[in-house]
C-alpha cells in the first residue's frame, strides 16, 4: 500500500481534494483533527501541556483552545513549543493508523506536512495550490476572521512556492481549472504506482 501525503497551505481546498478521495473509497487521516482529539484524550500529551501552557490550558478537562490560541498566535516560540509537544503524537498516530488500511493507498492529510517531517515517512506528497488572494478570501469566510489574522497564520506556514516545489503531484485549484478531473486523474495514477510498488 502506499502512504500519501496530500498537504496545501490555509484555504489552498486540500479538504475539498480529501473529500473527493474518500468518495472513491481512499481513506484520510485529517491530522488536525486527530491532533485536537489526542489534546484531548492521551494523558500523556495533556500532561505535557499542562506542564508547559498552565492548568487554564484544560477546561473541565476539555482543551482550552480559546485560550491556547491566544498564546501561540502571538508567539511564535509558544507555537513552536506547542507543535514539538503535538507534533510527535499526532505522527505516531498517523502512522498507526495507516498500518491499519487496506486500500491501494491511502492519505494522510496535513497543512504541516514538510515542517513537521511527516513527509520523510510516505511514499508521495500531493500538494493544492491555489493564488493567495483567493486562498485568503476563502479562509476569511470559512473560519470567520480578517484578512490580517490569515496573513498572520499564513506567515506560520512554509511559503506556498517551496511548498509545491517538495510535492511529487500538485492540484490546481484556482477556480479555473476543474479540481474533479485533476483528481480522478491522480487517483488512477496512485493506483498504477502501487501496483508497481506491489510488483516490483
Amino acid at each position: 500500500m502506499l502512504k500519501v501525503g496530500l498537504t496545501g497551505g490555509i484555504g489552498s481546498g486540500k479538504s475539498t481534494v480529501a473529500q473527493l478521495l474518500e468518495v472513491l473509497g481512499i481513506p484520510v487521516y485529517y491530522a488536525d483533527i486527530e491532533a485536537k482529539r489526542l489534546m484531548n484524550e492521551n494523558a500523556g500529551l495533556k500532561q505535557a501541556i499542562i506542564e508547559n501552557f498552565g492548568k487554564e490550558a484544560y477546561t473541565n478537562d476539555v482543551l482550552n483552545r480559546k485560550y491556547i490560541s491566544s498564546i501561540v498566535f502571538s508567539d511564535p516560540l509558544k507555537l513552536e513549543l506547542l507543535n514539538s509537544i503535538v507534533h510527535p503524537a499526532t505522527t505516531k498516530d498517523g502512522e498507526d493508523w495507516m498500518h491499519r488500511q487496506k486500500t491501494v493507498y491511502a492519505i494522510h492529510e496535513a497543512a504541516l506536512i514538510f515542517e513537521a517531517n511527516v513527509s520523510d515517512r510516505l511514499d508521495y506528497v500531493i500538494g493544492v495550490s491555489s493564488p493567495q488572494e483567493l486562498r485568503i478570501k476563502r479562509a476569511m469566510e470559512r473560519d470567520h476572521v480578517t484578512h490580517d489574522e490569515i496573513l498572520m497564520r499564513m506567515t506560520k506556514q512554509l511559503d506556498e512556492k517551496i511548498k509545491m516545489s517538495k510535492c511529487d503531484f500538485v492540484i490546481i485549484n484556482d477556480e479555473q481549472q476543474l479540481v474533479i478531473p485533476q483528481v480522478l486523474e491522480l487517483h488512477e495514477k496512485l493506483i498504477a504506482l502501487s501496483k508497481q510498488k506491489k510488483d516490483g
